[in-house]
């Protein structure tokens, strides 16, 4: 049985959460069908530590974990106000 820590409801059978996708930056309201589609239906799908969305479904708790790819190892979870505080360098 794998296990995935959600940040908020701790260590979780991995058959309660959702993936996602890949953290990305969302484009301009005004940019064009094919920066849309590519946001909303594309991956990177690079080989190697990545940023993603997950769900915990129960709860309805979306958090973010990095995991390496290559390996599908899960090498932090953290919630979504963390994650944001750490990017925008406010966290310490």
């Amino acid at each position: 049985m794998k296990i995935l820590t959600c940040p908020v409801n701790g260590p979780r059978n991995i058959t309660e959460f959702v993936w996602g996708g890949e953290v990305k930056a969302m484009p301009d309201a005004a940019a064009s069908d094919d920066a849309w589609t590519g946001y909303l239906f594309l991956e990177t799908n690079l080989a190697g530590e990545i940023d993603e969305w997950w769900l915990h479904a129960p709860t309805n708790t979306w958090f973010i974990a990095r995991r390496n790819t290559v390996t599908d190892t899960v090498l932090e979870t953290m919630t979504v106000d963390a994650y944001f505080a750490r990017r925008s360098g406010s966290a310490t």
